[in-house]
Formats: C-alpha cells, structure tokens, sequence
C-alpha cells in the first residue's frame, strides 16, 4: 500500500448493473465493518473501502455474489478513504462500458407475493432485483429508471421506501411497481376494453376454445389450450403454420403430469432465462401441436401475468410468438391490433412498452446446446480466447437466423435472433437492431465483418456500412466462421493451432465459388483449407431445391446410378425438366450440402418429398424416425482425394429398401455412417499431428443423434461442441468477428 493510503480502490467488472450488487456490497461492508462508498459508472461498480477485514471484503465480492450477477474481475489498489460509515451514491456519467443483464424469470419469492394475500396479491408486473425485465425495458444507459420503459409509472410512497431501502430485496429495482402506481393488464375485443377481472375473462377465452394474443415480456405470444385439437388446428390455419412444432407453456405441477424432464431438463427449465426446453415425450398432448416430432418444447411461466395464467388454466398452453410465420415478432398495442387481429378473438394487452422485441430462447438440455439465443441470454456477453487484443468489430452473420455480434473490450455480444433477411419486416428489424446495439453499447468498429456471399443482405449492409464509414470489410467464408465460433466459444486460444473442422450445414457459398454444406475444414482463427467434402451434385432450382426434398433425392440417385429408383419414386413429379436444368446447370450449382442430404433420404423414405412446410422439416422428421430405432450398422461412404462419396450409402439403402427394412433403421444406419465418415477424416488429422482437436459445428449439428453418434465415433481426442452459442447460422456472426479480429492483428 502507497505510503498515506489507508483503504482500497475496487473496480468490479461483469454483469453487475441491475442485479442488486450495490445492496450486496453495502450489506457484506456492514457484516464486515468496513467503511466507504459504493456507486455503479459507464465500467461496472466502483468501490472505495477501508477497514481491518478489507482483503475479507474484496474476495466476496465474487464469491458471495448475488444470483444474477457474472463477475469478470475484481481489480484492487490501493486509495486514500475518507468519510465514515458506508453509503451507496449515485450513479455515474452515462456510458456503455460495463454489461446490460438479460430479462429474468420471476424469483420465487415474487411469485409467492402474487400468489399471496399481500399488496402485490395477483399484480402481474410484481418484480425485484433477483428477478424481471432487463434488456426488453432498457432505452438507454446507465441502467436507471429513467432510462427504461417504466420511466412513465411514478412509484407511489410505498414503493419508494422498498426502492431507497438498501436492506429491501426491491433496493433501486428499476422496474418496482404495484397496483396502485404501476402498469396495468386489461382484456379487449375489438379494440374495446372489457370491464372486469382480466384473468377471468382470458381463462373464459381459453376454455372456450378462442386464441388470444397475450403480451409479454419481449413481444406477443398467441395462446390457446394446448390440450384442445381444434383450438390449435384453428391457431395453425389462422397463422399459416401447417406442421412447425408449437412452443407449450405450463407450471412445473401441469408439466410434470405431461411429460417427465430429466434432472438436466429441469435446471434448465428453473433457469433464470426461462428458455424453451426440447424434452422428450408428447404426454398425452395432440399431435397438431408438433406433428412427426418425439420432443416438445416446454417452457415455464417467466412473469407475474404467466403464471397468473398458467395457475388458472391449471393445463398446457400453447405459447407461440405473436407474427404472422417468418415475420418479426409482435411488441407494440397497436401494432399487435393492426397485425394480429386476424389471429386473435381477444388481446390481453398491459401498458408497460417494451423497447426491444426479443422471441423466447430455445435450448436442449441433453447434449446441452441453445438453439435460438435471444430472451433471457441476451446480451450477455462472451469472453474472448486469450490472444485476441480488446478492438472494436462489428459482425453481421448470414441470411439465415440473422444475428449482429459486436466486440468491445474483450468481449463479444452476441446479438438476439432476428429470423431470415428475405421478409422484409425482419429485415427492418435486422437495420433498427444494428442501430440499437450500437447507441445502447457505443460501439464505434474498427471493421465490419460479413459473410463471403456477396448476395446475403447482411452482407450488402456491412459493405454499404463500411464504405460510408471508411473501414475495412472482411469478408468471410461461411464455414470458416461456422468454425471459428465453435472454437471461440471453447477458449481455443489464438496461438493454440489448428483445429479439425467438421462442417454440417445447408449451404453457404464457398471460396471456389460453389455451394459447401458439407466440409471438413483443417484451420484456425486466420485461415482454412478445405480436406474433405460431400461429393457434390445438383441443387436444381435455388430456393426450390431447399423446399421440395424429391429434387435433393432424384440427384442424389442420379448421381449413385440409380435413376430407375428415383424414377419410380417421383413419377408424380417433372422429372424430365428437372434433369434437363441439371444437365444444361440452368440454376443448378454443384452443392456439398449435408443438409439436401438429409432431405434426399427423408423424401426417400416418404418424408414430406414434395414439400416441407418449414425450414428442417424433413431433417427433423429424419432424426425423430431414426432416434426410435435401435443401433443398426452404419450405411458405408467412399472416400477418395478429399471427396465422401455417398454412393455406396445409396446402394446400400436401395438393397434395405428393396429387403423391406424398417424406415427407422434405415434412418439411424444413414445417420451412423454420415457421422463416422466424417469422425474417421477427422481423426485422421488428429493422429497425424495435423489439428490439435476437432470442432462440430453447422446447423445439422443441432441434430441430437448426429451429434451423439459423431462425438461417440470421435472418442478419445479433444471434442468442441456448441453449447451457449448456436451450432446454426444464429453462431454465425460471433465466428465471422473472431476472424476479423484475427486478421486486423495479423496485417
């Protein structure tokens, strides 16, 4: 300690803003009897301290801290102290420096009070700072009620003694609230509101069979009794969703009587972000509400108003995001009137504005993986791998599941998902988040990454953005990011060396200016070759060749020398003009594709061949038929001069085929081969000394069985996975700004 210093100088990094770490910090200093001041400014929480149990006090600032809290580093040094007692001042200047912390799913202790005969008894915006909306309310920063959606909601006497009481759970809890001072629910038909009790009026609804369209937490869910077929059929047919798998919400009570969650599933469910969680088994529930699929995603209520809900209905709710399929979600009253009136008998509608529209996060709890990262995960942010220095990128991923990432201090956030460019309303959304995230973190790059595919709409706005701004554009290739967010999500460190990439994705184009999909990939964070590869054949008709899987198998088939297979399968479609453009390559690039693969075989084994009603059906269907089958032995591949030739996969299935052989096993021997001809590649560089491990990635991972039977084939060497970033194109940006960085530091 400096000669005159009597305390010390504490800076806490992380997510520490909105989580009750002020009152942590001022209760632990009064246990301590330490003496000083506390405050929150634009780098995290500042503390000045002294007393005899200091070097006590700074090592629980981490271990104790509270539960929403992430602690990146607590940096001490020594600092004059002066003033008695410990106080909690004010906040500092405005400034983005430190994390914003993602909504949080009601604590247990508010959904008592709710449930309860209190003052807050049946008050759906009941809140604390264990628990509540974050990032859906924030307009700006540093996180203080006048910079939130709440700013308009004065807190009544009552409120305000919990707000200015640092030893009260509801301590500067921006979002405090009750009935006499806070928002509002009401229920409305046809834009007129009903007199009443809301909750009873929307039970009512339910139980008749009507939709509603309820408003959340990061936009509008369409709701109706999940237990009732024609309620959901008439949900799907108003939405224009025909087979895409329903998310179901339900109390842990109603969803224990319908299915049985593993310990994993349930941490999962109980986790502060409230995801939706894949689980196994359809309890009893009709098969409209996920047609051809074993696993159903479920989701515990995450407000006040959800579980008001859920209580009353004590059965499964169907809770699916307010749009009209493809187009961005739903947030504003008005907008959901204008937007949603064709979908809904009734709006249960609050006044509480929502700032930013966030879907709900979709996650697998075995093997762990997020599928789509938004609610409650975002932003949060991602360490970077040692190596990498603190520069400023912006990233902007792919067509597909669009995410932006921004990397600022050694940090990358990941952005929410966004959905497919094409729609235009998600492509308004796509441009306002890009402006959000960087007013909300001002963020000013030093280069905008994008994808090499000169066509992707994320791509056309990175460019625009960086020639308007005079920065380098670094465009890259879209497997290599897919390859470089496995590894960054893992730590891989920056010198670690090279990695062993295998690839499984739709498409995307590659650096010799085909379509890749199935690759594997020997590089690191500055570059890739290209080792090995599906044996390319014809996507004929571009986006066509996406929605209908017979095109997929009648080239496939084509290709393995059994046009007479295809010819009898598909006589129904135009074969003719198909293998004419095939021959001619009228709109029909060569494609590595792993996942037309999947389709080829699922159109084979009749799985929805003339068209699939969403992206991944036939996919999806595929690994559902082949999880309910027994081990079987794994269909062979050839493999010559970096090619995996599916042929002898085809010719083995056309002899299971012919022999009668269930379609299920058919499926699983697909599976197991396509997993270890590529494990077996990848091993190869390992054992040569070439990749120091091998990284799964691509949105064919998402595949549990894939993933499992690959991981099982590959047993004995160092595996990296996705777990918190997805596997698919939603990963695609964090990948895309980790290459960048690479490459601003190596010029």
């Amino acid at each position: 300690m400096r000669e005159g210093a009597n305390g010390r100088r504490i800076r806490v990094r992380g997510q520490v803003q909105g989580v009750g770490f002020r009152p942590f910090v001022w209760q632990l200093a009064r246990r301590l009897g330490i003496e000083g001041t506390v405050s929150n400014d634009a780098e995290g929480v500042l503390i000045l301290a002294r007393g005899a149990e200091v070097a006590a006090f700074e090592a629980a600032l981490a271990a104790e801290a509270p539960p929403l809290a992430r602690v990146d580093a607590v940096e001490g040094a020594p600092a004059e102290v002066t003033g008695a007692g410990f106080d909690i001042i004010a906040s500092g200047g405005p400034g983005a420096e430190t994390r914003v912390t993602p909504d949080a799913a009601t604590c247990a202790d508010c959904v008592a009070e709710v449930q309860g005969a209190g003052r807050r008894a049946g008050y759906a915006f009941t809140n604390c700072t264990n628990c509540g909306p974050r990032f859906t309310i924030l307009t700006g920063l540093p996180y203080d009620r006048a910079q939130t959606t709440m700013a308009p909601f004065e807190m009544c006497a009552a409120c305000r003694a919990e707000y200015e009481d640092p030893a009260d759970r509801r301590f500067h809890a921006q979002p405090v609230a009750c009935p006499d001072c806070g928002p509002r629910v009401w229920l409305e038909r046809d834009g007129v509101e009903l007199p009443g009790a809301w909750l009873g009026q929307a039970v009512e609804a339910l139980t008749r069979g009507e939709i509603l369209a309820v408003k959340g937490l990061g936009g509008f869910h369409l709701c109706c009794d999940a237990t009732r077929s024609e309620a959901v059929a008439l949900l799907r047919s108003r939405k224009r969703r025909p087979g895409k798998p329903l998310a179901l919400m339900a109390d842990a009570a109603v969803l224990a009587r319908h299915v049985a969650p593993t310990e994993a599933d349930w941490a999962l469910l109980r986790d502060a972000a409230a995801p939706i969680v894949l689980i196994a088994g359809r309890g009893g529930l009709p098969e409209v509400v996920a047609p051809g699929q074993e696993r159903l995603g479920w989701m515990l209520p995450y407000t006040p108003l959800h579980h008001l809900l859920c209580a009353a209905m004590d059965r499964p709710l169907v809770m699916t995001s307010g749009n009209l399929s493809g187009a961005p979600q739903v947030i504003g009253n008005g907008e959901a009137r204008d937007k949603l009136s064709g979908f809904a008998d009734a709006f249960l509608m609050h006044d509480r504005d929502i700032a930013r529209r966030l879907d709900d996060s979709v996650e697998r709890a075995d093997p762990p993986m997020v599928l789509r990262r938004a609610r409650g995960r975002v932003p949060g942010t991602l360490p970077l791998p040692k190596g990498f220095a603190p520069r400023q990128v912006v990233a902007y991923g792919g067509q597909m599941k669009a995410a932006i990432c921004l990397v600022k201090n050694g940090q990358a956030l990941l952005g929410h998902h966004l959905g497919e460019l094409d729609e235009a309303l998600t492509w308004e959304a796509f441009v306002q988040a890009d402006r959000d995230y960087a007013r909300l973190f001002d963020h000013a790059p030093e280069a905008v990454a994008v994808d090499l595919h000169p066509d992707f709409r994320a791509t056309r706005h990175g460019r625009n953005r960086a020639e308007a701004q005079a920065l380098p554009l670094i465009e890259v290739q879209h497997h290599h990011a897919h390859l470089a967010a496995c590894m960054g999500e893992n730590l891989w460190p920056r010198q670690g060396g090279k990695v062993a990439g295998i690839v499984l994705d739709g498409l995307g184009l590659g650096s010799d200016g085909t379509v890749w999909g199935g690759e594997l990939l020997l590089g690191d964070y500055d570059g890739f070759e290209r080792r090995g590869w599906l044996a390319p054949v014809r996507l004929v008709g571009g986006d066509l060749a996406q929605k209908e899987p017979w095109r997929n198998a009648v080239m496939q088939l084509d290709a393995a020398g059994l046009g007479d297979l295809a010819d009898r399968l598909f006589a129904d479609q135009p074969l003719g003009m198909l293998r004419m453009a095939a021959a001619r390559g009228l709109n029909a690039p060569l494609s590595s594709s792993a996942g037309r693969l999947f389709d080829a075989v699922a159109a084979v084994l009749g799985i929805c061949p003339g068209g699939q009603s969403y992206e991944g059906e036939a996919a999806m269907r595929l690994e559902t038929l082949a999880a309910g089958a027994e081990d079987a032995d794994a269909y062979p591949f050839g493999t010559a001069d970096g090619a995996l030739s599916p042929v002898p996969m085809w010719q083995a299935l056309t002899r299971d085929l012919a022999a009668g052989t269930e379609a299920g096993v058919i499926a699983r021997r697909f599976h197991a081969g396509l997993a270890q001809v590529f494990a077996g590649a990848a091993r190869g560089l390992v054992e040569s000394g070439q990749a120091g491990a091998v990284a799964l990635s691509g949105g064919c991972f998402q595949n549990a069985l894939l993933l499992r039977l690959t991981t099982t084939a590959l047993e004995g060497l160092p595996v990296l996975t996705h777990r918190t970033t997805p596997a698919n194109d939603g990963g695609l940006a964090f990948g895309q700004a980790l290459v960048a960085l690479a490459r601003l530091e190596s010029d």
